[in-house]
């Protein structure tokens, strides 16, 4: 009988680390164990996108003391912590609760079988290749945004309806024409305005991403090119249980003992405000 083999925070860091290399990170970014102990001992995890204070309530809810974000909790250099604030509040409760909080943001972007990875393949799209490259590596192409094809092309309302189900919304922005037969499809999980030429220039029917710039949007009309707007949370939520898939089967293969957690209590930001004669509800 094999003995299950304990772990500590620096080995969970050199796992992620070959999932996700942090130095795929761009130089803006700041990636890797942001709060805690390195030499922590590590039972269970909660994996999430965003580091807020309900995800921070809901591990401790768990008994859980090692959290995984994609976006940083501690972003620009601190030069005050205010526990007034949302984000001091943050530090001061992990710390408190001695919480090992890893953030997982734009190396997550740029490796393999990553964020774009990860959107691209709820779709249903193969033959991913990078949208901008950065390096070949022993486990693939590395670079922000993919762009791949669907084995048999969709009709455009298969493809919508697809897309919603997916980015779990109820309405979605659109500006350009939408091809009626969609073959390639060009995508970056997150904010991606600035790839919209890039992915029509590469041959895509269709770009998608988020936070798309107003003058984004006027040149894809003007250009009869279709981009659309998923949102930053639509477009970059399939990671977290994409990236708890490669976890377990990363902790299996090692045996260690791990529980691992996706977040139950997150949920985006935003919501949408629907008017009719009857009555308004928020979505």
């Amino acid at each position: 009988m094999t003995t299950a083999t304990p772990i500590q925070v620096h080995h969970l860091l050199a796992a992620l680390d070959h999932l996700a290399p942090f130095s795929l990170a761009e130089e803006w970014d700041n990636v890797g164990l942001l709060v805690g102990n390195p030499n922590a001992f590590v039972g269970s995890i909660l994996l999430g996108l965003d580091p807020c204070l309900s995800l921070l309530d809901e591990a401790i809810s768990l008994g859980v003391t090692t959290v995984i974000t994609h976006h940083p909790c501690i972003f620009h250099p601190l030069t005050t912590i205010l526990t007034t604030t949302p984000a001091g509040r943050f530090l001061e409760k992990a710390l408190k609760h001695h919480m090992n909080i890893i953030a997982c943001h734009t190396n997550l972007d740029n490796a393999v079988s990553g964020v774009s990875d990860a959107l691209a393949l709820a779709l249903g799209l193969t033959d991913l290749t990078p949208l901008r490259p950065e390096a070949i590596t022993e486990r693939g192409a590395t670079g922000m945004g993919r762009i791949g094809s669907f084995a048999n092309p969709l009709p455009a309302a298969t493809f919508l309806d697809r897309l919603l189900q997916i980015l779990q919304l109820p309405s979605i922005q659109i500006a350009g024409t939408i091809p009626e037969q969609i073959s390639i499809v060009a995508l970056c999980g997150g904010s991606g305005s600035e790839l919209a030429e890039t992915a029509r220039d590469k041959g895509a029917d269709i770009y998608l991403s988020a936070e798309i710039k107003h003058s984004t949007a006027c040149w894809a009309e003007e250009s009869g090119f279709c981009v659309i707007d998923g949102t930053h949370y639509g477009t970059e939520q399939p990671v977290i249980p994409f990236l708890h898939r490669q976890l377990q089967a990363l902790a299996t293969r090692n045996n260690w003992p791990l529980a691992l957690l996706v977040s139950q209590t997150e949920k985006r930001p935003l919501h949408y405000y629907h008017k009719n004669i009857c009555n308004n509800t928020f979505i």
